[in-house]
């Protein structure tokens, strides 16, 4: 890069967990593609069953490549650079599936472990499903508690109430603990909620290469997002409901992100969008702070 991260990669822990945070997998793909381009090694794997309901992150079966048959157990895995052939740049990343309990108690051993390797910053990475178009660029949501990193990136402490995931549990660990915290979240179109969302994955890794001066070689992710968006194209094409549906999101956000656009038209366009909309399976997810 041209100009100096923002934040320093070499102290910096990036952490994302699959499921309800994770729409389109679009977090949880980000961090792998990190985690293979600086060939980060585990440092700490979390599995105790205290953590884990495997009822709801079930084990699954594999084969080994010398034949032999394996059970792998849900887990979270702290990865950081290998110590006898480090990359230049290259961060810590906290990845694996949400835990079913006890995430005050796993919260404090994530933190302890990021002071133990002398962390000081963490970005918590996420996805939600949101009322978006798939056709415009996707919209990727920052806020911190810390006041010095909202000057810094320009961004707003959360307002967001309601339910929350791990991440919010860990990052409120991390500002007590005196670690700096940035949340950044990605928008999913709901109505394409059952698949992966390559659109995202890339919104995520070409915002954490501006923050933290990350380079993550994405091409074929350049590829795979505009293969998502002409196949939603598509389908929607056979649907005339989908197809209305897809051009009234196309015209709320014109609307809001148009230069001449007034807080008083913005609101009254959004209030005619959610009286007009038809219900569609998925739900909305709210972000988290």
């Amino acid at each position: 890069m041209d100009e100096a991260p923002v934040i320093p990669a070499e102290k910096t822990l990036l952490v994302a967990t699959e499921g309800w945070s994770d729409a389109g997998e679009a977090a949880s793909s980000a961090l792998r593609m990190i985690v293979d381009q600086y060939g980060l090694i585990p440092y700490e794997v979390i599995s105790d069953e205290i953590y884990f309901d495997y009822q709801v992150s079930r084990p699954y079966a594999q084969f080994e490549s010398d034949g032999s048959r394996v059970i792998s157990w849900p887990d979270i895995t702290l990865y950081g650079p290998d110590t006898a052939d480090p990359t230049p740049g290259s961060p810590y990343v906290l990845l694996g599936a949400e835990p079913s309990r006890m995430w005050q108690s796993l919260a404090d051993q994530i933190v302890m472990h990021a002071l133990a390797e002398d962390i000081q910053h963490i970005v918590l990475c996420g996805a939600m499903l949101a009322d978006v178009p798939h056709s415009r660029p996707v919209r990727l949501l920052s806020s911190s508690e810390d006041a010095e990193l909202r000057e810094l990136l320009d961004i707003e402490r959360s307002t967001y109430e309601g339910p929350v995931g791990i991440l919010s549990v860990v990052g409120q660990a991390a500002h007590q603990s005196g670690i700096p915290v940035v949340n950044l979240w990605a928008q999913v179109p709901h109505y394409v909620h059952t698949s992966p969302s390559p659109k995202a994955t890339l919104a995520i890794v070409e915002r954490l290469r501006e923050l933290l001066g990350i380079d993550v070689p994405h091409a074929d992710l350049t590829e795979q997002a505009t293969a998502w968006e002409e196949n939603i194209d598509q389908l929607a094409s056979e649907d005339d409901d989908m197809m209305a549906y897809i051009h009234q999101l196309e015209k709320q956000r014109d609307t809001v992100e148009s230069p001449e656009a007034s807080g008083d038209a913005i609101a009254q366009e959004f209030e005619r969008y959610l009286q007009k909309r038809p219900e569609w399976p998925g739900g909305v997810a709210g972000g988290e702070g």
